[in-house]
């Protein structure tokens, strides 16, 4: 992917903005290995979004939840299950983390988990549904939990 350079105020921006499912697609959580990429549009449809949603190939407990913007801006990103991430100050943020889009820097760093924010990382399904509200999707796409979940 390559890098798209957002001003901090046109990420906050975009991170603001409210945000719908593109349309009615019944979407499923992926499964061991697997990833999906949900189109996700503001309400004027002018800004495309995607939902990004991925589980570990070997790990189950390892996933990231993601936001994308204009392609290939990620926007926020959540990493759980998975290694401690170093910031490019040298400090280890460990997993779960939250990377929030940082001007100059993109998605390379990253800050602990609030617990007001995601009060039940240990639940996937309720962890999603935060990360869909931390995200400000209004009317999000219809995700079943599959199976596995």
């Amino acid at each position: 992917m390559s890098e798209v350079n957002l001003t901090q105020i046109e990420a906050n921006a975009l991170i603001a903005l409210p945000k719908v499912k593109k349309d009615g697609t019944l979407w499923q959580l992926p499964i061991t290995g697997g990833s999906v990429s949900i189109p996700l549009v503001s309400f004027d449809r002018r800004e495309e979004f995607l939902l990004d949603l991925s589980r570990g190939r070997i790990d189950l407990l390892k996933g990231k939840c993601q936001n994308r913007a204009r392609q290939n801006a990620v926007l926020v990103r959540l990493d759980f299950g998975g290694q401690p991430h170093r910031n490019p100050d040298d400090e280890e943020i460990p997993c779960p983390h939250l990377h929030i889009y940082r001007e100059g820097f993109g998605d390379k760093w990253a800050q602990a988990v609030s617990p007001a924010i995601f009060s039940n990382l240990a639940d996937r399904w309720a962890t999603l549904q935060d990360f869909i509200k931390f995200c400000n999707i209004v009317d999000p796409p219809v995700i079943e939990k599959g199976l596995f979940q």
